[in-house]
């Protein structure tokens, strides 16, 4: 419960902050042309509070608005967004009856379109802006430290799929189309699918591996064993106490060779064959069933001889999530030298800014698998971006994760979708080059289609967080 609640109040925070300042943008450009903001909402109706606020009045120029034409403030319960209601604007608010009357001057409708516009990006500039200055300050206080893929000396362990390619196990990557490597993570795997020819150190040599340049991202993070992933040497370096590695008898220094006959060459295939046993033991449907999926041979080579060879009984462990145990640590990546860049003040806004911009083109490269039958079964709801928070509290992750859902969430608002701003910023583009308006008809049809597109996405994506959860997917 106490790691449901750290994840919970990291997420809330987060999508607070990113709510308020983001519909803090609009309102700030609508008082600025002097439109009137009936409310100021974080999270929808019904509300948890609200305050007139009439002691509010932002800048001295908006104030001579109809008198009793105040902003409501106020915090709803469901964190599903928040919003901005401005006169005169045809939103997801469906107020037709406002619509129906007489513009007046103080209403959204009533402005140059070039103020519209301003109004309408108001949100996703803030929004952008925020991610790229997060992101400055991160490198600014934590500087960046990374751990270089040509420092990982045991090189990498690769699938079946890219050995085909012509990668071998042990292999140390260093660039691909002539860029090199930084980190292994998803801008490697990002930068191997588009590679036509990656260079690797296989022993003392360079060797040249040709690729397509269109591998699926998406199955090469997916499958099991991934396409690559850091190559870690089969050894026990410490035994948990209570353990069933320690009820089984194994020593500090033992190297597992096989696990149910299933022989083992490294760390890597031994997590492999965890990852067998639990699915057998989420498949099971009797206590016999789940003993017999935990139950677990192993032959190990013991520490204080070569030529000794010990077989252990052990009953693995499911953890709180179902995956199954030994009860070992393996700290042979701690082993690498890690590198730290560190940034003055003035120096990390430029950095920030290639950073944010660089995890923004990587996002929206993506989005291309989102319209694949495992892209679709990869969106991912609440539940998923709550799962991406810390289950202990760390501001670096945290400003780092708020920092990514703020460019998620201007890219997403910007998309040209009827009831996001990029719908009203399309249709005003529209009339500012025509010199033509959209009839109000027309964007109340479209603000419904719009809005039903977006509950049918935020179902899909909260129905797979569900069926993850009950263990379909």
């Amino acid at each position: 419960m106490d790691i449901f609640l750290i994840k919970a109040l990291q997420f809330f925070l987060a999508i607070g902050l990113l709510v308020l300042l983001h519909e803090g943008g609009h309102f700030f450009f609508a008082k600025l042309f002097g439109i009137w903001v009936e409310k100021f909402y974080i999270f929808f109706d019904p509300s948890i509070w609200k305050w007139d606020g009439s002691i509010f009045k932002f800048p001295r120029s908006a104030d001579k608005i109809e008198a009793g034409k105040t902003t409501v403030y106020g915090m709803g319960w469901l964190p599903l967004g928040g919003y901005c209601k401005i006169a005169g604007m045809i939103d997801e608010s469906f107020d037709t009856e406002q619509m129906k009357q007489p513009a007046k001057p103080y209403e959204f409708r009533s402005k140059p379109a070039w103020q519209r516009l301003l109004v309408m990006v108001g949100g996703v500039l803030v929004n952008f802006l925020l991610a790229l200055f997060i992101y400055s300050m991160i490198l600014f206080y934590w500087g960046d430290t990374y751990l270089p893929v040509q420092n990982m000396t045991h090189g990498m362990k690769f699938s079946t799929e890219a050995k085909a390619f012509g990668f071998a196990d042990g292999d140390i990557l260093l660039s691909a189309d002539g860029q090199p490597f930084k980190e292994y993570g998803a801008d490697l795997f990002r930068s191997i699918s588009e590679a036509h020819e990656v260079i690797v150190k296989r022993g003392d040599a360079e060797v040249a591996i040709a690729l397509p340049g269109d591998l699926n991202l998406l199955n090469m993070i997916k499958s099991e064993p991934r396409f690559v992933a850091p190559l870690i040497p089969m050894s026990v370096d410490s035994v948990v106490a209570g353990s069933p590695a320690e009820a089984a008898g194994l020593r500090v220094g033992d190297r597992i060779l096989s696990i149910n006959g299933r022989a083992v060459a490294d760390h890597n295939d031994f997590v492999f064959e965890l990852g067998r046993i639990t699915d057998v033991l989420s498949a099971a449907v009797t206590p016999a069933d789940s003993l017999q999926a935990l139950s677990a041979r192993l032959v190990v080579a013991r520490a204080d001889s070569a030529a000794t060879v010990d077989t252990l009984q052990a009953v693995l462990r499911a953890d709180a999530s179902g995956a199954v145990t030994l009860g070992f640590q393996n700290s042979a990546l701690s082993r690498y030298e890690p590198v730290t860049i560190s940034y003055g003040f003035f120096e990390s806004f430029p950095a920030g800014i290639k950073y944010g911009w660089n995890v923004l083109a990587g996002y929206v490269d993506d989005m291309k698998y989102v319209f694949s039958a495992d892209g679709a079964k990869s969106l991912g709801g609440f539940g998923t971006i709550g799962s991406l928070f810390p289950s202990v509290w760390d501001w670096y992750i945290f400003w780092k994760m708020t920092a990514f859902l703020s460019l998620i969430l201007a890219f997403m608002n910007i998309l040209p979708i009827p009831a996001l701003d990029g719908g009203h910023v399309l249709f005003l583009l529209y009339e500012i080059i025509t010199r033509r308006k959209p009839s109000e008809q027309f964007m109340i049809r479209a603000e419904y289609v719009g809005f039903g597109i977006l509950v049918l996405l935020m179902v899909v994506a909260n129905l797979n967080d569900i069926l993850r959860w009950l263990g379909y997917m």
